[in-house]
């Protein structure tokens, strides 16, 4: 009877510390209390429109975008409000990185392999803020290690921007992710994972029933969407491009688990092949595809399915030796490149930028730089809103797995406060985005300032 006693008395704790938690409000859902912030004469790109605003007012309350205005918006003064005067200046949302890897952009492919884990978290967590700094306030991660890290930045510890996070990728034995040397093989299920397993790099599945449960794992860890490798790779040593990976009902119980939790499965794809399979699996975006054909094209519009694509610069080869297989991959993806965008505008399909950046120190900081030399295929508007707003549509096929419910990539009330402060107008110049320390004066996340150079 005592046990009893003391498992009902534990229940009734549990009851109550439940409905207390779920009285309080997420600490990454919108707010209208909090400290006040109010951006008075600034002219706005709201992430849809082909032209600034007239001159107006932004009345920021907590996290949220409570007021859009031409006229003078009073404020109480409060000790906690803060008052920018624009001058003039462009107002516009947070940049998204749909393709980013916010634990393996900076550091050498060959240091990964070895390097002190609590080391590589506290580089990821420098270049978070360097990554928030040029202006981006959202990526969604595509592999890596990264939930320790966002948790680090939504509870304050580290600074950063939000992270939709995939977790490990998935890929086979052979696939893209797959760094094993030779006398590793053969595998043996239940042995020591690799070393990529072991940090949280990629997970190595090879029937339908290991696809289940490493998705499922990144699903518990926190994944807002599921990755997967559905076809060669360029940075793996063993992954020709032509290969196509994971069979369909492979990729099909990735499919159903992430459906389980209310999301969904975006997967590493170049060729035709490999993009079709997936697409008849029920994937719902396809990254890079830079070796597309027309029907393939055709398809995706059919189906609706996302294109989540990358201007991948020549420079982006120097992260792999001369003479290298890897090297020799990049030059045919990158000859791919142009006829993708042409096929994307042509059949007018859903197209996220993103940039991947993988082991490199020199682009990272050329971040901006990569979103802008998308005018190569787009107009400045355009471009702007698919590294905003259109990027927002496609974090938000996270459904209930989303991990910062609210509105994204937009200027409009009750939308999340991501804000940049532009100095000049970047819809005529677009190359504003290329220097952010010198024309960023301002950078907003979640209604809190993390520069203001106006202030000085």
């Amino acid at each position: 009877m005592k046990t009893k006693l003391i498992i009902y008395s534990l229940g009734i704790a549990l009851v109550t510390i439940n409905a207390t938690c779920a009285q309080s409000p997420s600490p990454s859902g919108a707010s209208n209390t909090g400290p006040v912030t109010l951006f008075s004469n600034v002219r706005i790109f709201d992430g849809k429109s082909d032209k600034l605003s007239a001159p107006s007012n932004v009345l920021v309350r907590g996290n949220v975008i409570e007021n859009i205005s031409d006229k003078p918006i009073p404020t109480d003064r409060r000790v906690d409000t803060t008052l920018i005067d624009g001058g003039g200046r462009t107002l516009m949302p947070g940049l998204i990185d749909a393709h980013w890897h916010a634990m393996l952009a900076t550091t050498p492919l060959n240091e990964l392999m070895t390097i002190d884990d609590g080391y590589l978290n506290l580089l990821a967590g420098r270049e978070a803020e360097n990554t928030l700094m040029r202006g981006f306030t959202t990526i969604r991660d595509l592999g890596g290690p990264v939930f320790g890290l966002k948790r680090a930045i939504d509870e304050g510890v580290v600074v950063g921007p939000r992270i939709y996070p995939s977790g490990a990728m998935i890929t086979i034995t052979g696939g893209h992710g797959d760094f094993r040397k030779p006398y590793e093989l053969p595998r043996t299920l239940g042995v020591p994972a690799t070393r990529t397993e072991e940090m949280g790099g990629s997970m190595i599945a090879d029937s339908p029933d290991e696809v289940r449960v490493r998705a499922r794992e990144q699903l518990m860890l926190g994944a807002s969407q599921i990755k997967l490798t559905a076809g060669g790779g360029v940075a793996s040593p063993h992954s020709p491009l032509d290969v196509s990976t994971f069979t369909e009902p492979e990729l099909r119980a990735a499919v159903e688990a992430a459906d389980n939790w209310g999301t969904y499965v975006t997967v590493h794809a170049y060729t035709p092949k490999a993009i079709r399979r997936s697409i008849d699996a029920g994937v719902k975006c396809i990254e890079h595809g830079h070796l597309m054909d027309e029907a393939t094209a055709k398809l995706m519009a059919d189906k609706k399915i996302w294109l989540s694509t990358q201007p991948f610069p020549p420079e982006l080869a120097d992260a792999f030796p001369p003479g290298s297989s890897e090297r020799a991959k990049f030059a045919e993806v990158l000859q791919g490149m142009d006829n993708t965008y042409r096929l994307a505008k042509e059949y007018s399909l859903k197209t996220a930028f993103g940039t991947d950046i993988l082991f490199s120190p020199a682009l990272a900081p050329r971040q901006g730089e990569l979103l802008t030399s998308l005018t190569r295929w787009y107009t400045p508007a355009k471009v702007l809103a698919m590294a905003t707003s259109v990027n927002a549509e496609l974090l938000a096929l996270s459904g209930l797995r989303n991990p910062y419910p609210g509105k994204l990539g937009t200027i409009q009330e009750g939308a999340l406060a991501d804000l940049l402060l532009v100095d000049g107008d970047p819809l005529t110049n677009i190359k504003l985005l290329e220097d952010p320390k010198k024309n960023f004066v301002v950078i907003m996340k979640d209604g809190k300032i993390y520069k203001n150079t106006l202030s000085k």
